[in-house]
């Protein structure tokens, strides 16, 4: 079978992914397995509490066609995703992306959706980790959240982040040829 090299996405058992990660990880194969921080308030505490990012999707970094297999037949693993007839295949850069969002402590409120973003306003960011990324502005309740698309995941994130740290992206002038 041919296998393509780079970050696969594998599908696991629900509530297995750091199980998965973690016996991946003991036979040398590299993952990636994002979660959100979530505060839950019961009425006498609070307590932190880490919860996937991608819920049953791990991330795995395929070397060969052995190590293909070898991550299929870890417990709790059930199949690559796909799309058709291609496997779902994360670039680095949009690993990168994943990793800067869920590491820095300025984005809070991450979530994913399926959904494509509404149209809205383009711009880039200016500041921080995420400088150069340009991204999408959704208005809710006076809190500026940007979308960042994942195209091979075909899934967004949204965060939300400072406004200062965001400025307009520049508008391709058209012309017209008579």
């Amino acid at each position: 079978m041919y296998c393509t090299i780079g970050w696969h996405v594998l599908y696991v058992k629900s509530h297995w992914e750091k199980k998965v990660s973690d016996s991946l990880n003991s036979i040398s194969l590299e993952t990636f397995s994002p979660e959100e921080k979530i505060i839950r308030q019961w009425s006498d505490r609070k307590k932190t509490i880490f919860k996937p990012l991608f819920p049953s999707y791990v991330f795995v970094y395929i070397r060969s066609s052995l190590d293909f297999y070898k991550a299929l037949s870890v417990k709790g693993a059930c199949a690559y995703i796909r799309f058709g007839k291609e496997y779902g295949i994360v670039t680095e850069e949009e690993i990168d992306q994943i990793k800067l969002i869920t590491g820095n402590k300025i984005i809070t409120d991450i979530k994913t959706n399926v959904q494509l973003p509404r149209i809205g306003e383009m711009k880039k960011i200016t500041y921080g980790p995420l400088s150069g990324l340009e991204c999408e502005i959704l208005k809710i309740n006076n809190v500026n959240k940007i979308i960042v698309r994942i195209d091979s995941l075909q899934q967004n994130i949204i965060a939300t982040i400072p406004y200062y740290c965001i400025e307009e992206t520049p508008k391709v002038s058209q012309k017209i040829y008579a």
